[in-house]
């Protein structure tokens, strides 16, 4: 039996403590034990499973992050919240100076009423500088002239802001202008608009006197294009042409918008093959946020051109917008709808249009096999234009045993077709991020 004695603390310090667990009299259990623990305890024993040899270290692959060089000026990186606020709220420094502050504030938390509430920068401003500073950094970075680019150190956010959608090289052009004729925010956004639109417009008459590489041209072939949106002669026109004349640059420009204005090409007979190229139907190809930038869009009602002639019959002819507010009202509800820019064979497109949607763009026969394109596209359709006239036009027929498809005016005249369902104005294509050319008269069969 064991007594209390035997269960003492060892008191004597040169003995290393031990826990509760450990064996503190190893002669009370020495009957248990098949050998002397007296010799076994006096072998060193390892509790690690560590090898004694280490393997060779393996490549670290985890990468720490770092976090890329701060944007902020180096006089305001030691700010905290409150110093960056008072910064903004006292407009200390340059504009694109104390611009970057605002987005740090976001990453802590900072919402934009707040920071309006603080400051007196509203959200709407403080967009405006945090991407104007962004515009002005790439134009630094793009090597803009420096004479230029001074002019933009005590402000002019506003104007930068308006040319964010234009590429690297389009910017350098674009403040180069604004600065030359001293344009305000409205102008620098219509010269922004016209650049952007420019390259867009390669089937739209005249587009070819007007160079793509000037602003000027960009921007008076906008003026020259809103012309023929009015009648001949009248007031609107004359003054879009007039406009169109003074901010034009290149002497192929100035000629092509004075004759228009001086009505010399009403005057010209029109030949045969000015004949063929008009019936030409122009292809365009979508742009991401192209309808929220258009000045003036068109809405129509779309059929589906697996239905039959049921459906495209019984479509809303007429969709008009008035009042204040521009409020669209069709003469019938229609389940279907799409908004489109105002393009020029769109614009006079007010009664009696309709878009016929395609799930596979093969149905037309483009004569260039790299133009057999798996994609759906929009066939907008005059209804009021029946008759097959013109060989080289393209209308919309019925297949046999149904369905919708278009053709051209010759190949409907073979099969005996006089009247068809209207003529093809307009195919769009879908938007996607690597926009290629548009089609050349050539493509078409």
């Amino acid at each position: 039996m064991l007594s209390s004695t035997s269960l003492n603390p060892i008191t004597n310090p040169k003995i290393p403590f031990f826990s509760s667990f450990s064996i503190q009299n190893p002669s009370l259990l020495s009957f248990h034990l098949p050998f002397s623990p007296s010799k076994t305890l006096l072998k060193p024993i390892s509790a690690t499973l560590i090898p004694s040899t280490p393997p060779p270290q393996q490549q670290q692959l985890y990468q720490p992050f770092r976090p890329p060089p701060s944007p902020l000026p180096p006089k305001f990186r030691s700010l905290d919240a409150q110093g960056r606020l008072d910064v903004l709220a006292n407009r200390n420094g340059l504009w694109f100076e104390y611009a970057p502050l605002i987005p740090s504030l976001y990453q802590e938390g900072f919402s934009p009423p707040s920071i309006e509430e603080i400051t007196g920068i509203t959200g709407v401003e403080q967009n405006r500088l945090i991407v104007a500073s962004q515009v002005r950094e790439s134009l630094i970075q793009s090597k803009t002239d420096e004479d230029v680019m001074s002019f933009f150190d005590t402000g002019g956010a506003e104007l930068l802001y308006e040319i964010r959608l234009l590429s690297a090289s389009q910017r350098a052009e674009a403040v180069r202008y604004i600065v030359e004729n001293g344009l305000d925010a409205k102008g620098a956004q219509d010269l922004a608009r016209a650049m952007k639109d420019f390259p867009r417009r390669k089937m739209d008459k005249g587009w070819k006197s007007f160079e793509y590489g000037l602003p000027g041209d960009c921007l008076s072939f906008m003026y020259y294009r809103l012309s023929r949106e009015h009648g001949n002669p009248s007031e609107q026109r004359t003054a879009a042409l007039m406009q169109a004349l003074q901010v034009a640059e290149s002497e192929s420009a100035k000629k092509e918008v004075s004759e228009e204005l001086e009505g010399g090409e009403d005057e010209k007979p029109e030949k045969d093959d000015d004949l063929e190229y008009r019936v030409r139907v122009p292809v365009v190809r979508m742009q991401f946020g192209e309808v929220a930038e258009a000045t003036s869009v068109v809405v129509l009602p779309v059929c589906m051109a697996e239905e039959d002639t049921k459906e495209l019959l019984e479509a809303p002819l007429e969709c008009r917008s008035g009042g204040d507010f521009g409020v669209v009202e069709a003469e019938k509800g229609w389940k279907r709808w799409v908004v489109l820019p105002s393009w020029e064979p769109l614009a006079g497109l007010r009664h009696g249009g309709v878009v016929v949607a395609f799930s596979d763009a093969r149905v037309i026969q483009w004569k260039s096999n790299r133009w057999y394109k798996e994609e759906a596209i929009l066939v907008v359709t005059d209804r009021n234009r029946k008759e097959v006239e013109v060989d080289a036009a393209f209308y919309l027929a019925m297949v046999d045993g149904g369905g919708l498809k278009v053709d051209t005016g010759s190949a409907l005249k073979e099969m005996g077709v006089k009247e068809s369902l209207g003529t093809v104005v307009l195919v769009v294509r879908p938007p996607k991020e690597e926009s290629d050319d548009q089609l050349s008269d050539e493509d078409w069969e």
